[in-house]
């Protein structure tokens, strides 16, 4: 039954408005508008969707992953639109750029308004 329903993700936000400023502007995907939150429509027809909630909580993990060939063009290309990203130190140190390279994929980390985590990580296999 399932195997063959569409299936989609969500997440919260406490701002609509700065959350379809964020990924339409800043990330520049295409964001569409309904009553109830905002959809993102993303490569490969995925679809996420992001509702308001008054008492919203950031996620502690990584709710949306961005897979790119070069990672630090991206890297330079989102922080020529204002993302800032996440520099950390000890076992999952990143470089000073915020990217995390030795030990699992080449990943980095930033948070939109909400405070909710996404990445872009190199595709390894390209």
């Amino acid at each position: 039954m399932l195997n063959t329903s569409k299936a989609f993700s969500s997440f919260s936000v406490d701002d609509l408005h700065k959350a379809r400023e964020f990924y339409s502007h800043k990330l520049g995907l295409k964001v569409s508008e309904s009553p109830e939150g905002l959809e993102l429509h993303l490569g490969g027809e995925a679809e996420i969707f992001i509702y308001p909630k008054p008492n919203h909580k950031p996620a502690t993990f990584t709710v949306l992953n961005f897979v790119v060939d070069d990672i630090d063009a991206a890297v330079d290309e989102l922080n020529q639109t204002g993302v800032r990203f996440e520099k950390s130190e000890g076992e999952i140190k990143t470089d000073d750029k915020g990217i995390h390279r030795n030990g699992g994929p080449t990943i980095a980390w930033f948070k939109d308004p909400a405070g909710n985590i996404l990445s872009v990580l190199e595709d390894d296999k390209g």
